[in-house]
Protein backbone atom coordinates (compact mmCIF):
# COMPACT_ATOMS: atom_id res chain seq x y z
CA UNK A 1 0.00 0.00 0.00
CA UNK A 2 2.86 2.36 0.77
CA UNK A 3 4.11 2.09 -2.83
CA UNK A 4 0.87 3.08 -4.48
CA UNK A 5 -1.23 6.20 -4.63
CA UNK A 6 -4.64 5.43 -3.22
CA UNK A 7 -7.82 7.30 -2.39
CA UNK A 8 -9.42 7.36 1.04
CA UNK A 9 -11.81 4.49 0.33
CA UNK A 10 -8.86 2.30 -0.61
CA UNK A 11 -7.03 3.34 2.54
CA UNK A 12 -9.98 2.43 4.71
CA UNK A 13 -10.54 -0.90 3.00
CA UNK A 14 -6.87 -1.70 3.41
CA UNK A 15 -6.78 -0.78 7.08
CA UNK A 16 -9.91 -2.75 7.87
CA UNK A 17 -8.73 -5.77 5.90
CA UNK A 18 -5.37 -5.78 7.66
CA UNK A 19 -7.05 -5.77 11.07
CA UNK A 20 -9.57 -8.44 10.18
CA UNK A 21 -6.96 -10.64 8.51
CA UNK A 22 -4.76 -10.25 11.58
CA UNK A 23 -7.62 -11.40 13.77
CA UNK A 24 -8.14 -14.35 11.44
CA UNK A 25 -4.47 -15.35 11.64
CA UNK A 26 -4.55 -15.20 15.41
CA UNK A 27 -7.70 -17.26 15.58
CA UNK A 28 -6.21 -19.91 13.29
CA UNK A 29 -3.00 -19.98 15.28
CA UNK A 30 -4.76 -20.45 18.58
CA UNK A 31 -7.60 -22.58 17.13
CA UNK A 32 -10.04 -20.34 18.99
CA UNK A 33 -13.68 -21.29 19.13
CA UNK A 34 -16.48 -18.74 19.22
CA UNK A 35 -19.19 -18.48 21.83
CA UNK A 36 -19.43 -16.79 25.18
CA UNK A 37 -20.22 -20.05 26.97
CA UNK A 38 -16.66 -21.22 26.37
CA UNK A 39 -15.16 -18.34 28.37
CA UNK A 40 -16.49 -19.26 31.80
CA UNK A 41 -14.50 -18.20 34.84
CA UNK A 42 -12.21 -21.11 35.80
CA UNK A 43 -12.78 -22.98 39.04
CA UNK A 44 -10.61 -22.16 42.05
CA UNK A 45 -7.31 -24.04 42.13
CA UNK A 46 -4.74 -24.66 44.79
CA UNK A 47 -1.82 -24.10 42.44
CA UNK A 48 0.94 -22.04 44.03
CA UNK A 49 2.86 -20.05 41.40
CA UNK A 50 6.52 -19.06 41.62
CA UNK A 51 7.19 -15.61 43.06
CA UNK A 52 9.24 -12.61 42.04
CA UNK A 53 11.79 -11.22 44.58
CA UNK A 54 9.17 -8.74 45.85
CA UNK A 55 6.56 -11.47 46.35
CA UNK A 56 4.38 -11.05 43.25
CA UNK A 57 3.07 -14.18 41.49
CA UNK A 58 5.52 -14.49 38.59
CA UNK A 59 3.49 -14.10 35.38
CA UNK A 60 6.38 -12.95 33.20
CA UNK A 61 6.49 -14.10 29.59
CA UNK A 62 4.67 -13.67 26.31
CA UNK A 63 0.97 -14.50 26.36
CA UNK A 64 -1.27 -15.06 23.32
CA UNK A 65 -4.97 -14.29 23.50
CA UNK A 66 -7.53 -16.80 22.31
CA UNK A 67 -10.55 -15.01 20.93
CA UNK A 68 -13.07 -15.72 18.17
CA UNK A 69 -12.24 -14.77 14.62
CA UNK A 70 -13.23 -11.17 13.81
CA UNK A 71 -13.53 -10.15 17.51
CA UNK A 72 -11.42 -7.07 16.85
CA UNK A 73 -13.49 -6.22 13.79
CA UNK A 74 -16.92 -6.49 15.42
CA UNK A 75 -16.90 -7.07 19.17
CA UNK A 76 -20.41 -8.52 19.31
CA UNK A 77 -19.41 -11.42 17.09
CA UNK A 78 -18.47 -10.67 13.52
CA UNK A 79 -20.43 -8.64 11.04
CA UNK A 80 -22.84 -9.05 8.17
CA UNK A 81 -20.46 -6.73 6.33
CA UNK A 82 -17.93 -9.56 5.98
CA UNK A 83 -18.82 -10.12 2.33
CA UNK A 84 -18.66 -6.39 1.56
CA UNK A 85 -15.34 -6.11 3.41
CA UNK A 86 -13.66 -8.90 1.47
CA UNK A 87 -15.18 -8.02 -1.89
CA UNK A 88 -14.35 -4.31 -1.60
CA UNK A 89 -10.86 -5.02 -0.33
CA UNK A 90 -10.09 -7.42 -3.16
CA UNK A 91 -11.58 -5.01 -5.71
CA UNK A 92 -9.09 -2.40 -4.48
CA UNK A 93 -6.18 -4.76 -5.09
CA UNK A 94 -5.11 -5.32 -1.49
CA UNK A 95 -2.15 -7.65 -1.14
CA UNK A 96 -3.35 -11.19 -0.44
CA UNK A 97 -6.80 -10.56 -1.91
CA UNK A 98 -6.18 -11.85 -5.42
CA UNK A 99 -9.05 -14.31 -5.02
CA UNK A 100 -11.76 -15.77 -7.17
CA UNK A 101 -15.42 -15.29 -6.34
CA UNK A 102 -15.53 -18.87 -5.07
CA UNK A 103 -12.58 -18.25 -2.75
CA UNK A 104 -14.21 -15.09 -1.36
CA UNK A 105 -17.47 -16.93 -0.71
CA UNK A 106 -15.61 -19.73 1.08
CA UNK A 107 -13.73 -17.23 3.27
CA UNK A 108 -16.95 -15.40 4.19
CA UNK A 109 -18.60 -18.70 5.13
CA UNK A 110 -15.62 -19.66 7.27
CA UNK A 111 -15.61 -16.35 9.11
CA UNK A 112 -19.34 -16.40 9.73
CA UNK A 113 -18.91 -19.87 11.22
CA UNK A 114 -16.44 -18.46 13.77
CA UNK A 115 -18.38 -15.36 14.76
CA UNK A 116 -18.57 -15.99 18.52
CA UNK A 117 -18.19 -13.15 20.97
CA UNK A 118 -15.96 -12.45 23.96
CA UNK A 119 -18.83 -10.63 25.71
CA UNK A 120 -19.93 -12.86 28.61
CA UNK A 121 -22.34 -10.44 30.29
CA UNK A 122 -25.03 -9.62 29.20
CA UNK A 123 -25.72 -13.24 28.22
CA UNK A 124 -27.00 -12.22 24.79
CA UNK A 125 -23.50 -10.99 23.89
CA UNK A 126 -24.66 -7.49 22.98
CA UNK A 127 -23.21 -4.20 24.22
CA UNK A 128 -25.92 -2.59 26.44
CA UNK A 129 -26.09 0.76 24.69
CA UNK A 130 -28.49 3.51 25.62
CA UNK A 131 -30.90 4.06 22.67
CA UNK A 132 -29.18 7.21 21.39
CA UNK A 133 -25.78 5.51 21.54
CA UNK A 134 -27.05 2.39 19.75
CA UNK A 135 -28.34 4.62 16.94
CA UNK A 136 -25.00 6.42 16.70
CA UNK A 137 -23.04 3.16 16.58
CA UNK A 138 -25.36 1.82 13.87
CA UNK A 139 -24.79 4.97 11.81
CA UNK A 140 -21.01 4.57 12.06
CA UNK A 141 -21.24 0.87 11.20
CA UNK A 142 -23.35 1.63 8.14
CA UNK A 143 -20.71 4.07 6.85
CA UNK A 144 -17.42 2.56 8.01
CA UNK A 145 -16.55 0.98 4.65
CA UNK A 146 -17.47 4.16 2.78
CA UNK A 147 -16.70 6.87 5.34
CA UNK A 148 -18.06 10.37 5.19
CA UNK A 149 -15.03 11.61 7.11
CA UNK A 150 -12.63 10.69 9.93
CA UNK A 151 -15.50 10.23 12.40
CA UNK A 152 -16.50 7.06 10.51
CA UNK A 153 -12.98 5.57 10.52
CA UNK A 154 -11.65 3.38 13.31
CA UNK A 155 -8.95 5.37 15.16
CA UNK A 156 -6.73 2.30 15.47
CA UNK A 157 -6.97 1.76 11.71
CA UNK A 158 -5.53 5.28 11.48
CA UNK A 159 -2.59 4.18 13.68
CA UNK A 160 -3.77 5.66 16.96
CA UNK A 161 -3.48 3.54 20.11
CA UNK A 162 -6.27 1.03 20.65
CA UNK A 163 -6.95 1.74 24.32
CA UNK A 164 -7.95 -0.61 27.13
CA UNK A 165 -9.29 -3.29 26.94
CA UNK A 166 -9.09 -3.48 23.14
CA UNK A 167 -5.31 -3.65 23.15
CA UNK A 168 -5.55 -7.01 24.92
CA UNK A 169 -7.92 -8.80 22.52
CA UNK A 170 -6.71 -7.04 19.37
CA UNK A 171 -3.00 -7.77 19.86
CA UNK A 172 -2.29 -10.64 17.47
CA UNK A 173 1.31 -11.31 18.43
CA UNK A 174 0.82 -11.54 22.17
CA UNK A 175 1.39 -9.45 25.26
CA UNK A 176 4.77 -9.42 26.92
CA UNK A 177 4.56 -9.20 30.71
CA UNK A 178 7.56 -8.13 32.79
CA UNK A 179 7.69 -7.44 36.52
CA UNK A 180 9.92 -5.19 38.59
CA UNK A 181 9.54 -4.40 42.29
CA UNK A 182 6.19 -2.70 42.78
CA UNK A 183 5.16 -2.69 39.11
CA UNK A 184 3.85 -4.86 36.28
CA UNK A 185 4.82 -3.81 32.75
CA UNK A 186 2.81 -4.80 29.67
CA UNK A 187 4.25 -4.25 26.19
CA UNK A 188 2.54 -4.81 22.88
CA UNK A 189 3.90 -5.23 19.38
CA UNK A 190 1.45 -2.87 17.68
CA UNK A 191 2.41 0.79 17.53
CA UNK A 192 4.89 0.67 20.45
CA UNK A 193 2.03 0.44 22.97
CA UNK A 194 2.91 -0.22 26.60
CA UNK A 195 1.45 0.05 30.10
CA UNK A 196 3.30 0.51 33.40
CA UNK A 197 1.03 -0.59 36.23
CA UNK A 198 2.03 0.57 39.76
CA UNK A 199 1.06 -1.66 42.68
CA UNK A 200 1.62 0.84 45.51
CA UNK A 201 -1.94 2.12 45.90
CA UNK A 202 -1.25 5.59 44.53
CA UNK A 203 -4.27 7.64 43.37
CA UNK A 204 -5.18 8.02 39.72
CA UNK A 205 -4.01 11.11 37.88
CA UNK A 206 -6.29 14.17 37.83
CA UNK A 207 -9.64 13.76 36.15
CA UNK A 208 -8.89 16.42 33.53
CA UNK A 209 -6.10 14.27 32.09
CA UNK A 210 -7.36 11.97 29.31
CA UNK A 211 -5.05 9.27 27.96
CA UNK A 212 -5.24 6.95 24.94
CA UNK A 213 -4.31 3.97 27.15
CA UNK A 214 -5.95 5.29 30.29
CA UNK A 215 -4.35 5.41 33.74
CA UNK A 216 -3.78 1.93 35.21
CA UNK A 217 -3.38 1.21 38.93
CA UNK A 218 -3.01 -2.38 40.09
CA UNK A 219 -3.07 -4.66 43.10
CA UNK A 220 -2.76 -8.40 43.72
CA UNK A 221 -5.75 -10.39 45.00
CA UNK A 222 -4.21 -13.83 45.53
CA UNK A 223 -3.18 -15.06 42.08
CA UNK A 224 -5.23 -12.35 40.36
CA UNK A 225 -3.80 -9.05 39.16
CA UNK A 226 -6.61 -6.50 39.45
CA UNK A 227 -6.10 -3.36 37.35
CA UNK A 228 -8.32 -0.29 37.70
CA UNK A 229 -8.18 1.81 34.51
CA UNK A 230 -9.57 5.36 34.39
CA UNK A 231 -8.83 8.66 32.58
CA UNK A 232 -9.72 7.34 29.13
CA UNK A 233 -10.04 9.53 26.09
CA UNK A 234 -13.30 9.19 24.17
CA UNK A 235 -11.36 8.77 20.92
CA UNK A 236 -10.74 5.02 21.16
CA UNK A 237 -13.21 2.36 19.97
CA UNK A 238 -13.75 -1.27 20.96
CA UNK A 239 -13.62 -2.50 17.35
CA UNK A 240 -13.39 -1.45 13.70
CA UNK A 241 -17.10 -0.93 13.07
CA UNK A 242 -17.66 1.89 15.58
CA UNK A 243 -18.40 0.36 19.00
CA UNK A 244 -17.58 3.53 20.92
CA UNK A 245 -17.57 4.88 24.48
CA UNK A 246 -17.26 8.26 26.21
CA UNK A 247 -14.51 9.72 28.39
CA UNK A 248 -16.43 8.39 31.42
CA UNK A 249 -15.25 4.86 30.59
CA UNK A 250 -14.07 2.85 33.59
CA UNK A 251 -12.45 -0.57 33.11
CA UNK A 252 -11.55 -3.08 35.82
CA UNK A 253 -9.34 -5.89 34.52
CA UNK A 254 -8.66 -9.19 36.26
CA UNK A 255 -5.69 -11.31 35.15
CA UNK A 256 -6.15 -14.60 37.04
CA UNK A 257 -3.09 -16.85 36.97
CA UNK A 258 -4.80 -20.27 36.62
CA UNK A 259 -1.70 -22.40 36.06
CA UNK A 260 1.78 -22.02 34.59
CA UNK A 261 0.38 -21.81 31.05
CA UNK A 262 -2.96 -20.02 31.46
CA UNK A 263 -4.23 -16.60 32.50
CA UNK A 264 -7.97 -16.00 32.61
CA UNK A 265 -8.59 -12.41 31.49
CA UNK A 266 -11.77 -10.57 32.40
CA UNK A 267 -12.70 -6.90 32.05
CA UNK A 268 -15.73 -5.17 33.52
CA UNK A 269 -16.70 -2.10 31.50
CA UNK A 270 -18.73 0.81 32.85
CA UNK A 271 -19.72 4.08 31.18
CA UNK A 272 -22.89 5.76 32.51
CA UNK A 273 -22.91 8.26 29.66
CA UNK A 274 -23.26 5.57 27.00
CA UNK A 275 -24.26 2.18 28.47
CA UNK A 276 -27.34 1.17 30.46
CA UNK A 277 -25.34 -1.12 32.77
CA UNK A 278 -21.84 -2.53 33.29
CA UNK A 279 -20.84 -5.38 30.98
CA UNK A 280 -18.01 -7.91 30.80
CA UNK A 281 -15.66 -9.55 28.36
CA UNK A 282 -13.55 -12.63 29.11
CA UNK A 283 -11.12 -14.96 27.32
CA UNK A 284 -7.96 -16.95 28.07
CA UNK A 285 -4.36 -15.88 27.59
CA UNK A 286 -2.02 -18.80 26.83
CA UNK A 287 1.71 -18.74 27.48
CA UNK A 288 3.79 -18.67 24.30
CA UNK A 289 6.33 -21.49 24.54
CA UNK A 290 7.55 -21.33 20.95
CA UNK A 291 11.28 -21.81 20.92
CA UNK A 292 13.18 -18.84 19.50
CA UNK A 293 10.03 -16.68 19.34
CA UNK A 294 10.84 -13.03 18.74
CA UNK A 295 8.45 -10.12 18.87
CA UNK A 296 8.98 -7.64 16.04
CA UNK A 297 8.32 -3.94 15.67
CA UNK A 298 4.99 -2.88 14.16
CA UNK A 299 5.17 0.89 14.08
CA UNK A 300 2.05 1.17 11.86
CA UNK A 301 2.55 4.68 10.47
CA UNK A 302 6.30 4.90 9.85
CA UNK A 303 6.90 4.92 6.10
CA UNK A 304 3.16 4.83 5.37
CA UNK A 305 2.70 7.23 2.47
CA UNK A 306 -1.11 7.28 2.64
CA UNK A 307 -1.18 8.11 6.35
CA UNK A 308 -2.02 11.73 5.59
CA UNK A 309 -5.11 10.70 3.67
CA UNK A 310 -6.35 8.65 6.60
CA UNK A 311 -5.94 11.61 8.94
CA UNK A 312 -7.20 14.48 6.86
CA UNK A 313 -9.93 13.24 4.53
Amino acid sequence: MANRRVDSATVLATAVAVLSLSASIAAQTSQAAGGATQHAVPAERTWNPPRTPDGQPDIQGVWNRRVPDMAGYALEGGSNDAHLLLSAGCAQGIVGCERSTEEIEAEVARRRGQRGTIIVDPPDGNVPYQPWAAAKRQEITANHTNPRGPADIDPQSRCFLGGVPRVTYQEVTGIQIDQVPGKVILTYEFNHAYRIIPLDGRPHVGGAIKLWMGDSQGRWDGNTLVVDVTNHTDRTWFDVIGTFHSDALHVVERFTFVDSATIHYEATITDPKVFTRPWKIAFPLIRNTQRGFERLEMACHEGERSFGLMLHR
